[in-house]
């Protein structure tokens, strides 16, 4: 398994982000047993449709042309050079979302008040919760948890697994993660790990749409406007379930709300955020 950006130290404490990322676009798809060849610089590997971004944490041009000679069915196709603050858009610090405060585990002096403390290690996947549709999410949980148990919760499109933790120290009584992406999983369950919920959380690698049949109480998806549309329409779905949608922009959030109320579904909540984003929390009429 390739190290991730953030590396341990001692006790609790980790080292901060490496300050540049050094991404690399192949054409196909790297095999994880081939990540051996990239070296101690290689950070991990997003996988995108039938291509493969490779993160570095230095300059690492010529490790990637010689992976070319051991996995023939790549193409190297382009390279890129972010400051980790610029891809993940914006610093990392302490970020408070009622009730929540989530904190950077490399912190040496943590946050010491009654707020439900997240520790969220992000790696080089998006959730660090600076997204208004991932903030959104929190407050609908909050909402949720503050008017009956969370029981049994998917979150899909988990990311970091920031949703998935949350979900888990509200209470919910078990909660399964599931996300497509390979790397997603990888962040996510090293954050499970950090916060000690590995025994209530359950991270899977796998496709939104084979799991919506799970017997849950609440689904939190926060994935594309695409995803969700496709969820809605199988015939299997009718549950008396809650739901938490978020990720929808204003035609998206229109469309996402008729499909609910053909399903029998009432409008409980709706956050916005400036007009643009919008979250959805739902439960059966």
């Amino acid at each position: 398994m390739p190290k991730q950006v953030f590396k341990k130290t001692t006790g609790n404490l980790f080292s901060p982000p490496c300050p540049d990322l050094y991404i690399y676009l192949m054409k196909g798809v790297l095999r994880e047993r081939d990540e051996e060849f990239l070296g101690n610089a290689f950070i991990g590997n997003w996988v995108e449709g039938e291509s493969s971004f490779l993160f570095f944490s230095s300059p690492s041009r010529e490790r990637v042309m010689g992976l070319l000679n051991e996995c023939p069915d790549l193409e190297f196709d382009d390279d890129y050079h972010f400051s980790y603050d610029e891809w993940q858009g914006g610093g990392l610090d302490v970020s408070e979302i009622d009730p929540f405060v989530i904190v950077p585990p490399w912190l040496k002096n943590q946050p010491d008040n009654n707020a439900i403390k997240i520790l969220l290690d992000p790696g080089v996947v998006f959730g660090n919760c600076l997204h208004p549709t991932t903030r959104d999410c929190l407050r609908a949980l909050s909402l949720v948890a503050g008017e009956t148990e969370l029981g049994r919760v998917l979150d899909l499109g988990t990311g970091t697994g920031v949703l998935a933790i949350a979900a888990a120290l509200l209470g919910a009584k078990n909660v399964l993660a599931i996300d497509l992406n390979p790397l997603c999983v990888k962040t996510a369950n090293r954050n499970v790990e950090l916060n000690h919920q590995q025994k209530v959380i359950r991270v899977i690698e796998g496709e939104a749409g084979d799991f919506v049949d799970e017997p849950i109480d609440l689904m939190v998806a926060n994935i594309h406007h695409e995803v969700i549309k496709s969820l809605l329409e199988k015939s299997s779905f009718k549950k008396k379930i809650k739901l938490i949608i978020s990720g929808l922009m204003r035609s998206q959030c229109r469309e996402v709300k008729k499909q609910l109320e053909r399903r029998d579904f009432k409008l409980f909540r709706e956050w916005d955020h400036d007009a643009t984003w919008f979250t959805i929390l739902a439960e059966v009429a």
